[in-house]
């Protein structure tokens, strides 16, 4: 693995992984992590890894994990220099897709509000204080700062695309030492049955898997009994029987699968064996939540929706609707 990535503190997952008797993770971790970080398998780790190391090893003491935007650091604790450097190794990290984060007084746009989303379920779910928290497809990890900023006790991201790792190994290392890790790995990687976490969340996640029901029984089998699901995805209007499967793209991404009504999903998720099934939430996506920004100059929302009719995407489909489900895994 190589040192840059010591920031992270891999020994100290493991001892969380270990105390969880989460032991057959804990002892494939290193192979997961040095075949993730391997240079040779993408052309442009050796990049960031070069923008990581020049990150400045002085964390600072100020931090607001609780604020819309993830604050790290005041913008006088850096000189003019310090800072136009720092906000040149971050927009290299282009592009910003979950967020938004103030480092250093430095404001990162991101392509999407995911604070709204947090705003959405933060009074619904129960209380994080203290509790072992999964995210799925964590991005970044900006939901893992705010779950750690609600009291977790730790919290484990995990998300396959290198570019959000390494953005989140960039802010942490401003951070400092902390229970928050994101680690290169798909929902696949973990060892079936860990049956460890308080509370998991997988947050649009479901309608890229190719078995939805697959998915949610992975995500059953990862908390302990009597633990927390926290389930957002993209929904349809429709019956117990509605459930929209695209031909080909939605909204112009390829890997859409399974798009449910709320009653098809609420019984899903009963199918599944879990229980104490609530929906908490159903929105709209808006071109005010996801857009393009200064820091995420690609298209967005806005250019994947038909022109002069914003209810439908660009192929006359149904325009984003996000719904969020919480339940249970049994206690027996």
């Amino acid at each position: 693995m190589p040192a840059s990535f010591s920031i992270m503190d891999y020994q100290g997952l493991s001892a969380i992984l270990l105390a969880a008797k989460a032991d057959s993770w804990a002892e494939a971790l290193p192979g997961q992590l040095a075949d993730a970080f391997d240079t040779a398998k993408h052309g442009e780790l050796a990049r960031w890894l070069d923008l990581l190391q020049m990150i400045p090893e002085a964390p600072s003491q100020y931090h607001c994990l609780d604020a819309a935007a993830v604050q790290i650091g005041r913008a006088d604790e850096m000189d003019a220099g310090e800072l136009d450097q720092l906000e040149q190794q971050l927009r290299a990290l282009h592009p910003w897709r979950k967020g938004p984060y103030q480092l250093f007084g430095i404001d990162i746009d991101t392509e999407w509000r995911s604070d709204w989303k947090w705003e959405r379920l933060q009074d619904h779910i129960a209380p994080l204080a203290q509790r072992l928290v999964l995210d799925v497809g964590c991005g970044n990890g900006y939901h893992c700062w705010r779950m750690l900023g609600a009291g977790a006790k730790a919290v484990i991201g995990i998300d396959p695309l290198l570019l959000n790792v390494m953005q989140f190994l960039t802010i942490k290392k401003l951070f400092g030492q902390a229970p928050v890790y994101v680690l290169p790995l798909g929902m696949e990687d973990l060892p079936h049955g860990l049956n460890m976490f308080d509370t998991v969340f997988s947050m649009g996640v479901l309608y890229h898997r190719r078995s939805p029901i697959d998915h949610l029984m992975e995500l059953k089998a990862s908390l302990r009994k009597g633990g927390e699901l926290v389930l957002e995805t993209l929904v349809i209007d429709g019956d117990a029987n509605t459930v929209l499967l695209p031909e080909g793209r939605y909204a112009k991404m390829r890997n859409v699968w399974f798009l449910p009504s709320c009653d098809v999903l609420a019984g899903w998720l009963k199918r599944c064996g879990f229980v104490n099934i609530r929906l908490i939430n159903v929105t709209t996506t808006t071109i005010e939540e996801q857009r393009s920004t200064a820091w995420m100059r690609f298209q967005s929302l806005a250019d994947f929706l038909l022109p002069n009719n914003p209810a439908l995407t660009c192929e006359r489909l149904p325009a984003p609707r996000r719904a969020i489900f919480i339940a249970n895994n049994p206690c027996k």
